[in-house]
């Protein structure tokens, strides 16, 4: 009798710890994973690299994510779906230098211009991703093809509009706005970008279109077969991935206070590493936008702590590579995990 106890006894305890090794496993797969590594980094630097835990190294961290991580909020949605938006650096460009311009013309207040910058600026990106969108779904073509095609074409009517020229001279009260910093560590333009991060958050958790951008990236057949039209939600993300193209247009005319038609060069992939890095599956269907605000804080965090330990700028890229394609390994196993803990 007391043998069959100890076994179940034995069987139990076993059995928790499974359970535990499985929660743990499933954390790690998850945001709190990323946020974890993102915490040992910061920890690492912060004991080794002078002056990395000051406020003011992580005012600088924080002016320096911003563009980024609105970038990359946008971008989360096209990913989810299974697509790739390469245009969004060039579309940055092309709307700083139309936000540029409304803001110089003489004809405006300068809220009037602040006003006018703004809606032009997150128009023009939203309808150009609309186009990507639709021309995607039209002809059925990859949307690597498409929004490379697209990058060329912004760019070159960026260079267009702004003659090939920087513009300058923006209205005051915008550049004081830019250069506003509360509580003695954020600055205005990283809680722009929080606030977009909370909206898609927003989105992909409480709504129905969320649900159904997950959805469409699991099984888009399945969706189709549902009674629903995939074409309408693909051709929303890449509007919202130009969207948030225009506010990040916004966002680096408040951190630079110019306008430029070479603006955005790489933009592009930086926001997609933050992405993968964040743990968003490249194949579409799982993910999350705070974890892609987190991806966005490794990547700032390990070139500003590489540059404060005085790490060659030829290394910072191999280090900061080596982490896209670490992150992009992993979630070819992440899904095969998580499939094995399903079955248990």
């Amino acid at each position: 009798m007391s043998a069959n106890i100890e076994e179940q006894t034995e069987a139990k305890t076993g059995a928790k710890e499974v359970s535990v090794w499985d929660k743990l496993i499933r954390i790690s797969m998850k945001e709190a994973g990323v946020a974890i590594a993102l915490i040992l980094i910061l920890a690492f630097f912060s004991a080794t690299a002078p002056y990395f835990a000051t406020p003011e190294n992580f005012l600088k961290i924080f002016v320096q994510i911003a563009i980024n991580t609105v970038l990359a909020a946008g971008m989360t949605f096209v990913i989810l779906v299974g697509g790739i938006d390469l245009s969004v650096g060039s579309l940055l460009a092309l709307c700083t230098v139309i936000g540029a311009t409304i803001m110089i013309n003489p004809a405006f207040s300068p809220w009037q211009a602040i006003v006018l910058a703004c809606l032009a600026s997150m128009g023009t990106g939203a309808i150009l991703g609309a186009v990507n969108g639709w021309i995607c779904e039209k002809w059925k073509l990859p949307s690597f093809i498409v929004t490379l095609g697209m990058l060329n074409v912004a760019s070159g009517l960026a260079r267009v509009v702004s003659d090939n020229s920087t513009i300058t001279g923006l209205p005051q009260p915008f550049v004081d706005f830019g250069n506003l910093i509360f509580w003695g560590i954020f600055p205005s333009i990283f809680l722009i970008a929080i606030v977009v991060v909370l909206i898609g958050w927003f989105v992909l958790r409480y709504t129905v279109f969320g649900r159904f951008v997950f959805a469409i990236g699991t099984n888009e057949e399945a969706v189709r077969l549902s009674g629903h039209q995939p074409k309408r939600y693909k051709i929303a993300v890449f509007t919202i991935s130009g969207l948030t193209a225009g506010i990040a247009a916004m966002v680096y005319l408040l951190r630079l206070n110019v306008g430029s038609p070479v603006a955005g060069i790489g933009y592009e992939l930086n926001a997609i590493a933050a992405v993968i890095i964040g743990g968003t599956s490249l194949s579409g269907g799982k993910g999350s936008i705070i974890g892609t605000l987190v991806g966005a804080c490794i990547l700032q965090v390990l070139s500003t702590g590489l540059q404060l330990l005085g790490a060659d700028d030829n290394i910072k890229p191999i280090v900061i590579g080596a982490v896209i394609v670490l992150a992009v390994i992993l979630d070819s196993y992440r899904g095969r995990l998580m499939r094995i803990l399903e079955t248990r």
